[in-house]
């Protein structure tokens, strides 16, 4: 997603750090940048013909701040004045949850694929984080929950930096997925780490990954390894992250045919 929260952003650029941030206001659900994401996804959803259930890619309040200024620019104010940017994180929460309602109730998406990042090691410590950016994304997290009961957890390490995914623990979804590869954590590890719940995942999403470059024979014997040791229950196989775009499809199809030939062998 390319597009971000024009206002918030726009206040943050021009926010001296003596300011607390206390009178920016929230976009509207008839922004175009919630209009826009809603009609896409309607068309997604239509086009699915209900073959599929369909989630959309949410990122959480922090990520959208910082996608849409700068690292240095984010961190900076964060130091400086970290009540005046938590109040513009609850603020762009207040427009995600528009948009998620949206999303839920207008356009038929099933639930959402919600993005939680910024645990880096390097970036926080763990108390910081639960003071700092943990309320904002409950906000968001929990108000989705309200709508739909199948919300998709994705605790994200497309960087390559490790989390402190201990942070995300706890947080209410239906299904997890993290970066397997990344936090060194297994599907059958994490999904005793997160409570039993369903885990999604599996393969590493990049270039040097299996799932990209690994032989058809190598995949299919992943599949069989993840499954011996995950399981059949609770468990549905993907990528750590976004797959690169040039990914051929077939690779994909190869997991799956992998996954059908071992149901009917049960």
């Amino acid at each position: 997603m390319t597009v971000t929260l024009i206002i918030p952003i726009l206040t943050l650029k021009r926010l001296p750090a003596r300011k607390t941030g206390s009178v920016l206001p929230p976009l509207g659900e008839d922004h175009p940048y919630i209009a826009n994401q809603v009609l896409r996804a309607k068309r997604v959803v239509e086009g699915a013909k209900g073959e599929c259930c369909v989630f959309y890619n949410v990122f959480c309040p922090m990520s959208l701040m910082r996608f849409g200024t700068s690292e240095e620019l984010l961190m900076s104010h964060l130091k400086a004045k970290p009540e005046a940017v938590c109040h513009a994180f609850q603020v762009i929460a207040e427009d995600i949850k528009t948009l998620v309602r949206k999303l839920i109730t207008e356009a038929g998406c099933d639930g959402i694929y919600y993005c939680v990042q910024n645990a880096e090691t390097f970036r926080f410590t763990e108390e910081e984080y639960r003071r700092l950016v943990r309320p904002s994304n409950l906000d968001v997290l929990k108000y989705a929950n309200t709508l739909s009961e199948n919300n998709i957890l994705h605790c994200c390490g497309r960087a390559g930096d490790p989390n402190r995914i201990e942070v995300w623990q706890d947080y209410p979804a239906k299904a997890v997925n993290w970066a397997v590869y990344v936090e060194n954590l297994s599907l059958a590890e994490g999904k005793r780490f997160f409570g039993g719940r369903c885990v999604m995942g599996g393969f590493d999403n990049r270039k040097e990954g299996l799932l990209y470059s690994g032989t058809r024979e190598a995949i299919e014997k992943e599949v069989d390894r993840l499954l011996t040791e995950t399981g059949s229950i609770g468990v549905v196989f993907g990528a750590d992250c976004t797959v690169p775009s040039d990914i051929d499809h077939e690779r994909l199809i190869w997991v799956r045919e992998a996954l059908e030939k071992h149901a009917k062998e049960i």
